[in-house]
């Protein structure tokens, strides 16, 4: 059974909101990132294999990444942003 043609209409489709969707995918996997480690850092916690010092490298596993890569985005964003044409300087 064919699926019947439908008309493109630019004005009818909806715009993406790209920077919502990407700051969303950011939370998910920032959240899985997070998740995954805290289980390990469980599971090394019950079985008596941690140390106290492991107990200082925990902050920094669990959040660094994140932050690392929400910082990498927004540089990114602002290094695109130079690359929009500005009306005030025609020619340029």
């Amino acid at each position: 059974m064919a699926m019947p043609n439908r008309p493109f209409n630019r004005e009818k489709e909806t715009p993406i909101n790209w920077r919502r969707g990407i700051f969303r995918l950011w939370i998910l996997a920032s959240a899985a990132w997070i998740m995954g480690w805290v289980i390990f850092f469980v599971i090394e916690w019950i079985s008596g294999t941690s140390t106290s010092r492991e107990l200082l490298v925990a902050p920094v596993v669990l959040f660094g990444p994140p932050v690392a890569l929400l910082l990498f985005g927004l540089a990114t964003r602002w290094a695109f942003q130079g690359f929009k044409v500005d009306d005030r300087f025609p020619g340029a």
